[in-house]
């Protein structure tokens, strides 16, 4: 039994599909920017929670524009840096999982690039953004402040490679999407059928899988003349 020939580009059990192409139509361009900026916004709303969230160390006033800390051994810093850690692991699955909802899945490549540019923009932006909610305020009370008073330091980030968190997570999250999306396509592909089957030679199939019905063949009458001894 013999195989009918598959069309050039058919796919075959197994085959994960063909590459995406490379989309840079003005659309991808403009789909690609706009979650780039999207995910730079939600960075600013992400330094803002930091802000909040985060503990300050408590100081105490040492001299005139000079403070010191009240326990040395505090844990504050710590802290605030474990709460921008988990700030930038959920805002990287979130826009990670907007990116690719709404950019990637559709343009590919070219979106995949805006969501981890958009991801790098959003660490800085809401490391900026934290570390200057109430900086002025600080200082203001650090130059005017007496001696003995108490007040709280400003906030800082002081592992700074935790800002490669945000675009960590959007990639892992957006590039887990795609090649589940595109192991999915494949397997459908490879599950549409097998192929068609023909009869002995390369004549065509028979019509109702009944060789006695093959065209040009009377039912019933052999199909060469028997031999006379």
């Amino acid at each position: 039994m013999s195989e009918l020939p598959q069309p050039p580009g058919a796919a075959r059990p197994g085959d994960a599909g063909p590459a995406r192409p490379f989309d840079a139509s003005p659309a991808a361009i403009g789909v690609s920017l706009a979650v780039a900026a999207g995910s730079a916004l939600l960075g600013l709303a992400a330094g803002y929670l930091w802000s909040l969230v985060a503990p300050r160390a408590l100081l105490v006033m040492a001299s005139h524009g000079a403070a010191s800390l009240v326990q040395s051994e505090t844990t504050a810093f710590i802290v605030a840096d474990a709460a921008f850690c988990l700030i930038m692991l959920a805002g990287g699955v979130v826009s990670g999982t907007l990116g690719y909802l709404l950019g990637v899945r559709r343009y590919g490549p070219l979106a995949m690039a805006g969501v981890l540019a958009g991801a790098l923009a959003a660490g800085f932006l809401a490391r900026w953004v934290g570390e200057q909610s109430g900086l002025a305020t600080f200082h203001h009370l650090l130059a005017t402040l007496p001696v003995g008073a108490h007040l709280r330091d400003s906030l800082t980030l002081r592992a700074s490679g935790a800002i490669a968190f945000w675009p960590l997570a959007a990639g892992l999250v957006a590039g887990g999407m795609e090649a589940a999306a595109t192991r999915q396509q494949g397997r459908h592909r490879s599950n549409v059928g097998p192929p068609l089957m023909t009869g002995p030679g390369d004549g065509p199939p028979w019509p109702d899988g009944n060789p006695a019905r093959q065209p040009g063949k009377a039912p019933g009458v052999p199909s060469s003349p028997p031999r006379l001894d």
